[in-house]
């Protein structure tokens, strides 16, 4: 076994891990010795200072050396045996589990001196420790400073450091991967001493040399596989599409509004990409309402000419229609649009089925279905996937690959991120923006209102309603919580059907599919005018009838989920409004929050400022997705590093180096399985 392959054995090969042991690291999500390096330690305990009973602080641990004074061995069970001991200052008790007699008089002698350190705690005006963490005759045996990690309940801090230490005296010195450039640069220590400093207890909470060595390497072996995935589609070679200037021109004359300059670079490079012969993996990522469709439609009609046939992938149903219908305004009636979801009727899901795989159809819209096994086309040139930024860098090659050589591919996505979260989650692909928005779009007026002006908020909506227009209200929860104080969606229903009529509509997530289609096409097709939701609102839909959106306890969202769900009005021709509703007791951050989205419609600012205040895992739902995050980096607080790593990945890429320098690297980091699925 080579030195590095220590690194991945089983927890189990440890010495001292037994099957129980083993079970408890297994809960916390550690199998192998190097997740066991990454439980990082969050603190501290320094045993060092030895202090007299009268010195005592409760609740905190620390060590005495103390004289055994006598046993008390309850004869009734579950009570604990208690050991009295004295210093010349006081006195203070041993208490003890789950302990038998004979361990406590073998480490706690009647009459010996012996040093122990525990938790200090106080019952009936006595000092106590419940099972000492260490007892000893020797007190240089106990003397030291002890890094704390996150326990399980059944492995103790004693425990978890002997591990840790047995592991830490194993660890292998591995060939360098980093470059001389970079090591001599940030003067930078080998992998194994950086893992030595991290565990070190004198170095907890410390921003050194070695803490910025592990962060690069855990960044740059993301960006490595992002190249190498990126390099292996640019060497398929597909067959390129052709331009027909008339086709083109007539898509564009028949958009009723003027393309902004972000939607006509972004036209450019797609188009760029579809005529030369290396395959696109590209990215379009617009702020909500930018008109990322568009793009993508006129684009396609390039590929239609070309003899290539072009699907769509929407999130939900009601999306694919919207485009369905968009589609269909657009390309003339020669080529034959088709629509395909779980609301497909049998015979015509055969025919369509049927004409596909014939070249018949030339654009397929629907929803994930799209892609399974059964779904065959005939000459699929170009596959765009919207709102999917939760696909991973696997998912995205696994649908590259079933598209075929001669597929081009295109992922939209809504959620506006800052550059270093796109260079890690989308950094496999080439990336086109569009920040500005149409012309036609009027700017959504933002204002904030506290619970107890309710009254004035409803007068308002009234006026909306009468005036013909739609109005979103949003709430946290589905139910009334007694933990939580927030308004339930069904509890502000049931006020609003009070007034409101039969004009309100309730949805959220514990409704069915097609319950929350049908609420959604009452709504669409105005049949009521109010609709009351849970934040199942967020991405998917398009009501341009809609301009308002109330959000009730908008201080417990993220501002980056807040300006999505504004984001859902403001897309027809009426002024539209966005009424912020909070509590009077507000934290700090949330004032922050609330402040930052009233001040700005720029989505980009708005998620690099909640990137900042909530961190980068919730940012896009990371920690709900299976995507892979990191360990120790962090795209706000790194950003040097981030950018660093993107430098350093392009002169690898142009000094076209071989990439098993950094196997060992890739393969700690769980980026091995990746690279192999691109051989």
């Amino acid at each position: 076994m080579s030195s590095f392959e220590y690194l991945l054995q089983d927890i189990n090969s440890i010495k001292g891990i037994g099957s129980k042991t083993s079970k408890l690291f297994r809960k916390k999500n550690i199998n192998t010795i190097f997740d066991l390096l990454w439980s990082l330690p969050r603190n501290s305990i320094d045993r060092t200072n030895l202090v007299k009973i009268n010195e005592l602080q409760i609740g905190k641990i620390q060590t005495i050396k103390i004289k055994v004074l006598k046993y008390n061995f309850p004869r009734i069970r579950n009570l604990p045996n208690r050991v009295f001991c004295e210093d010349e200052t006081g006195k203070i008790d041993c208490i003890f589990f789950n302990s038998y007699e004979g361990y406590i008089k073998k480490v706690l002698p009647i009459n010996s001196t012996v040093t122990i350190s525990g938790k200090i705690g106080y019952y009936k005006k006595k000092y106590q420790i419940t099972n000492p963490t260490y007892v000893s005759s020797n007190t240089d045996s106990i003397v030291k400073v002890f890094s704390t990690y996150s326990l399980t309940e059944g492995l103790t801090e004693k425990k978890y450091n002997k591990i840790i230490s047995e592991v830490l005296k194993n660890i292998p010195n591995l060939n360098e991967w980093l470059s001389d450039d970079i090591l001599k640069k940030f003067n930078y220590i080998s992998w194994k001493d950086a893992i030595l400093e991290l565990h070190d207890p004198q170095n907890i909470k410390k921003k050194g040399n070695f803490l910025s060595r592990l962060i690069f390497d855990e960044i740059i072996s993301t960006f490595l596989i992002n190249s190498r995935v990126r390099k292996s589609i640019k060497k398929i070679k597909k067959k390129n599409k052709f331009f027909d200037n008339n086709e083109f021109n007539k898509i564009k004359n028949k958009i009723d509004f003027e393309l902004t300059n972000d939607q006509k670079i972004a036209i450019d490079e797609i188009n760029y990409d579809l005529k030369s012969n290396q395959k696109m993996f590209r990215l379009l990522q617009g702020d909500v309402g930018s008109g990322k469709t568009i793009v993508a439609l006129i684009t396609s009609i390039n590929v239609i000419s070309s003899g290539f046939q072009v699907s769509l992938m929407a999130p939900t149903e009601i999306l694919a229609k919207q485009h369905y219908n968009l589609a269909k305004k657009l390309f003339d009636e020669d080529i034959n649009i088709k629509i395909l979801t779980s609301k497909t009727e049998y015979r015509e899901r055969n025919k369509i089925l049927k004409d596909l795989i014939n070249g018949n159809i030339n654009i397929l819209i629907g929803t994930h279905s799209l892609f399974q096994e059964k779904i065959k086309y005939n000459n699929l040139g170009l596959i765009v996937i919207d709102e999917q930024h939760k696909f991973g860098v696997k998912q995205r090659k696994k649908l590259s690959d079933k598209g075929g050589k001669n597929c081009d591919i295109l992922v939209m996505s809504a959620t506006p991120i800052p550059r270093t979260m796109i260079m890690t989650v989308f950094g496999d692909m080439d990336t086109s923006i569009i920040k500005n928005k149409p012309k036609n779009r009027k700017e959504i007026k933002t204002y904030s209102k506290l619970e107890s002006k309710i009254d004035d908020v409803i007068k308002f909506v009234k006026k909306q309603v009468n005036q013909k227009n739609q109005v979103f209200w949003v709430c946290p929860l589905i139910e009334e919580s007694k933990k939580v104080d927030h308004q339930s969606s069904v509890k502000r229903f049931e006020i609003l059907k009070k007034i409101f009529k039969n004009k309100v509509g309730l949805l959220h997530g514990a409704l069915n599919k097609e319950e929350k289609n049908n609420i959604l096409l009452k709504f669409l097709n105005r049949k009521i005018d109010i609709l009351v939701s849970t934040t199942v609102i967020e991405v998917g839909i398009d009501f341009p009838n809609a301009n308002v959106i109330i959000i009730e306890n908008a201080n417990k969202f993220g501002l980056s989920q807040l300006h999505q769900l504004r984001g859902r009005v403001g897309r027809g021709n009426n002024e539209s409004y966005c009424i912020l509703m909070f509590k009077a007791n507000l934290s700090q951050n949330a004032k922050k929050r609330i402040s930052i989205l009233k001040s700005t419609s720029d989505g980009f600012k708005i998620s690099e400022e909640d990137m900042k205040l909530r961190g980068y895992g919730d940012l896009l739902g990371f920690k709900q997705s299976g995507l892979q995050t990191f360990r120790l980096a962090d795209p706000v607080l790194n950003e040097d590093l981030f950018l660093l790593a993107e430098k350093e990945v392009r002169k690898i890429e142009l000094e076209n180096q071989n990439l098993n320098k950094y196997m060992n690297l890739l393969k700690l980091y769980d980026r091995a399985d990746i690279l192999n699925d691109l051989v």
